[in-house]
Protein backbone atom coordinates (compact mmCIF):
# COMPACT_ATOMS: atom_id res chain seq x y z
CA UNK A 1 0.00 0.00 0.00
CA UNK A 2 0.97 3.53 -0.86
CA UNK A 3 2.11 5.56 2.30
CA UNK A 4 0.62 8.84 3.58
CA UNK A 5 -2.69 8.31 1.18
CA UNK A 6 -5.19 7.77 4.20
CA UNK A 7 -6.53 10.30 6.30
CA UNK A 8 -5.39 10.02 10.30
CA UNK A 9 -8.31 12.07 11.87
CA UNK A 10 -10.48 8.50 12.61
CA UNK A 11 -12.63 9.23 15.17
CA UNK A 12 -15.98 8.08 16.74
CA UNK A 13 -19.42 9.27 14.96
CA UNK A 14 -22.81 9.01 15.11
CA UNK A 15 -24.75 8.42 12.35
CA UNK A 16 -28.75 8.87 12.53
CA UNK A 17 -31.28 7.21 10.25
CA UNK A 18 -34.26 10.22 10.35
CA UNK A 19 -36.76 7.48 8.97
CA UNK A 20 -36.87 5.79 11.93
CA UNK A 21 -34.40 7.15 14.49
CA UNK A 22 -32.08 4.32 14.73
CA UNK A 23 -28.25 5.50 16.07
CA UNK A 24 -25.28 3.88 15.21
CA UNK A 25 -21.70 4.67 15.98
CA UNK A 26 -18.62 4.00 13.95
CA UNK A 27 -15.61 5.48 13.30
CA UNK A 28 -15.10 8.24 10.48
CA UNK A 29 -13.24 11.20 9.12
CA UNK A 30 -16.73 13.63 7.82
CA UNK A 31 -16.84 16.39 9.09
CA UNK A 32 -20.33 17.21 10.96
CA UNK A 33 -22.19 20.47 11.56
CA UNK A 34 -24.13 18.99 14.60
CA UNK A 35 -23.59 17.26 17.87
CA UNK A 36 -25.35 14.58 19.89
CA UNK A 37 -24.44 13.35 23.61
CA UNK A 38 -25.06 9.52 23.82
CA UNK A 39 -23.92 7.94 27.95
CA UNK A 40 -22.03 11.05 28.57
CA UNK A 41 -20.28 11.44 25.37
CA UNK A 42 -20.50 13.78 22.88
CA UNK A 43 -19.76 12.73 19.56
CA UNK A 44 -20.33 14.37 15.74
CA UNK A 45 -23.72 13.67 14.58
CA UNK A 46 -24.58 13.16 10.86
CA UNK A 47 -28.24 12.63 9.56
CA UNK A 48 -28.66 10.04 6.85
CA UNK A 49 -32.13 9.68 5.24
CA UNK A 50 -31.70 5.87 4.68
CA UNK A 51 -29.59 3.13 6.33
CA UNK A 52 -29.98 -0.76 6.90
CA UNK A 53 -32.10 -0.51 9.61
CA UNK A 54 -35.03 1.17 7.08
CA UNK A 55 -33.76 -0.11 3.52
CA UNK A 56 -36.41 -2.36 1.79
CA UNK A 57 -33.20 -4.98 0.74
CA UNK A 58 -32.44 -5.36 4.16
CA UNK A 59 -35.57 -5.03 6.11
CA UNK A 60 -37.69 -7.59 3.48
CA UNK A 61 -40.57 -4.60 3.86
CA UNK A 62 -41.52 -2.28 0.94
CA UNK A 63 -42.54 0.84 2.36
CA UNK A 64 -42.09 4.77 1.29
CA UNK A 65 -39.64 7.07 2.68
CA UNK A 66 -40.31 10.68 2.14
CA UNK A 67 -38.82 13.42 4.61
CA UNK A 68 -38.51 16.01 1.94
CA UNK A 69 -42.02 15.52 -0.18
CA UNK A 70 -40.12 14.65 -3.13
CA UNK A 71 -43.29 11.98 -4.09
CA UNK A 72 -46.11 14.93 -3.44
CA UNK A 73 -44.07 17.07 -5.90
CA UNK A 74 -43.49 14.65 -8.91
CA UNK A 75 -47.20 13.52 -8.31
CA UNK A 76 -48.04 16.87 -8.56
CA UNK A 77 -46.32 17.87 -11.54
CA UNK A 78 -46.29 14.26 -13.68
CA UNK A 79 -48.74 11.97 -12.01
CA UNK A 80 -52.21 13.24 -13.36
CA UNK A 81 -50.49 13.70 -17.38
CA UNK A 82 -53.17 10.88 -18.33
CA UNK A 83 -56.31 12.13 -16.94
CA UNK A 84 -56.63 15.15 -19.51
Amino acid sequence: MKKGIHPNNYRPVVFKDMSNDDVFITRSTINARETIEIDSVTYPLIKVEISNTSHPFYTGKSKLVDTAGRVDKFMSRYGNRNKK
